[in-house]
């Protein structure tokens, strides 16, 4: 294709939005440049009252509106003019045969279904706000992007009018292809989200076809590694978290920023601030630390004092929003991320000192019982599943030993069996006093857990200066259950002195045996929380 043919004059322009930001100033500049404009509804008065010259789609097609809007645009007389071929002498002789005008330029948003659906809104309302005309008239008028351009983004406004004044009124081969590129990936995620929605309303655990869609909210500069290249998409969720959260400060999130980011938010969350403040301290998506405490500070102190060599370069959440006084602490060490619900003013002057720390403001929690679902790509297909939205309360629990926990015993549970649920498996998990003190994580055999974990409790001990092991009247909980009695007496010999766990293996009766003859306490939970 020469320059020449591919070098395309815009003379006539259909603009049809539900998103009318920017509408005007758009039409503007296009009646501005000599382009006449065609419109429908709400688009064409919108044009109308600011003074344009527009002509309604009705007037061409024949047709009114009809059907409370569902049929508007369905007709030969826009269709022929978005897929018509100007260098085809058929397609032509048709056009001037039934007088059918070309169409430039398609500029078009859809019907807000995904916006609908994040509100909540019944089942007849969001099929309303399923759009026909839209998707059918960008899937044509982006298949002939070898004449017509299609704009389905508000925020390629301003491009397009920068292409028409770099080639006097006209666009080029080039810009019309990646228009048509992001116009073709406009209408499949807005498939995905209707097809979605479909499979939860009618509770469709396994569609036969899955689809996914998302929107580019970042081009990172790598993946994992350097040599990987990578993109941050959004999927419409209004869940609070790193996607949806306000960075005050700090530099551009790396990928592993926000796989590590994302799993701390989603951790703290599970703690109510009703409840009292919490932290979480993750390192490579895994806990280093999470605690309660009386204060902000206070739970930030617990929680790094369970492993200061790992919290280092980590990544802060809170289940507060961040003050002075904890921001000050936090100051004291490098950090590579803080998300929290929020952050006063004292903590943002302090923080503004570290350039380099970023500062992630969700105005909320995660709801850690919210449904969802949890997509993992494998060669030739990819797994899908409902979030690991379970939990477990006091009266989910069956003491299965001889003695019975203490209430301090069982709230240290509680507390450690939230976080086993983030732990990479298989977990093992020690708390005391509302703080874990020992974290093992990913290992293949649950004895090197309990082991590692106890290792680096005592390592910790050493390092604050204290006789004992921090594990020493802590509690344990492990993700899954134990195979063999050895992981649970290497907690014992670690000072544990209460255990909560699954079961559900063969050797359940042998494992409850070894517990009470160490003395321990133990509960089944009867719910694992394998994390691979």
């Amino acid at each position: 294709m020469t320059e020449t043919l591919a070098l395309q004059p815009l003379r006539r322009a259909l603009i049809s939005v539900s998103d009318k930001t920017g509408l005007v100033e758009l039409a503007s500049e296009l009646v501005r440049r000599g382009v006449e404009l065609l419109s429908t509804g709400g688009s064409a008065k919108m044009l109308r009252e600011a003074g344009l010259e527009v002509k309604d789609v009705a007037e061409v097609t024949g047709f009114p509106e009809m059907m409370d809007g569902r049929v508007k645009t369905l007709h030969p007389m826009v269709h022929g003019g978005l897929l018509a071929l100007r260098d085809d002498a058929g397609h032509v002789a048709a056009m001037n045969e039934h007088g059918i005008g070309p169409i430039d330029l398609l500029v078009v948003n859809l019907y807000p279904f995904e916006e609908t659906v994040a509100k909540g809104a019944d089942y007849d309302t969001c099929i309303e706000n399923i759009d026909i005309g839209g998707p059918a008239m960008i899937r044509a008028a982006s298949k002939n992007h070898k004449f017509v351009a299609t704009v389905t983004d508000t925020e390629d406004y301003a491009a397009l009018l920068a292409e028409l004044d770099d080639h006097d009124g006209s666009t080029s081969y080039a810009f019309r292809q990646k228009l048509a590129l992001t116009a073709y990936a406009r209408t499949g995620a807005y498939d995905a989200a209707v097809s979605a929605w479909m499979a939860g309303a009618l509770e469709e655990a396994a569609p036969r076809r899955r689809v996914f869609g998302g929107e580019l909210a970042q081009t990172l500069r790598y993946g994992e590694n350097p040599h990987q290249k990578a993109g941050f998409y959004l999927d419409g969720s209004a869940r609070p978290g790193v996607a949806t959260a306000t960075q005050v400060q700090g530099k551009e999130l790396s990928y592993n920023n926000i796989n590590d980011t994302d799993a701390a938010f989603e951790l703290v969350s599970e703690f109510l601030p009703a409840n009292g403040p919490a932290c979480a301290i993750i390192k490579h998506a895994n806990p280093c630390g999470v605690a309660r405490g009386t204060t902000l500070r206070e739970a930030y102190m617990n929680a790094f004092d369970c492993d200061r060599t790992s919290a280092f370069g980590g990544i802060i959440a809170l289940n507060q929003p961040l003050d002075g006084e904890t921001a000050e602490e936090i100051s004291q060490i490098f950090t590579e991320v803080i998300i929290a619900p929020g952050a006063d003013a004292k903590a943002k002057e302090i923080l503004s000192k570290k350039k380099n720390v970023r500062l992630l403001l969700t105005e909320g929690l995660a709801d850690p019982r919210a449904a969802g679902l949890m997509i993992k790509q494998v060669s030739g297909g990819f797994l899908v599943q409902d979030k690991d939205s379970g939990h477990i309360d006091m009266d989910d629990l069956k003491v299965v030993t001889k003695r019975a926990p203490s209430d301090k015993e069982m709230a240290d549970m509680l507390f450690a069996w939230k976080v086993a649920k983030h732990v990479k498996s298989n977990a093992i998990v020690y708390v005391k006093d509302g703080a874990t003190v020992g974290v093992g994580a990913g290992q293949m055999s649950r004895v090197d857990s309990c082991r590692i974990a106890a290792r680096k409790a005592q390592d910790m001990a050493e390092a604050l200066g204290l006789s004992d092991p921090l594990t020493t009247g802590s509690v344990v909980a492990s993700d899954a259950f134990f195979p063999f009695a050895d992981g649970l007496l290497t907690a014992a010999e670690a000072g544990a002195t209460a255990v909560i766990q699954p079961g559900g293996s063969m050797r359940d009766q042998e494992v409850i045996d070894a517990a009470d003859e160490a003395g321990l306490a133990m509960v089944m939970t009867g719910m694992r929380h394998f994390r691979h």
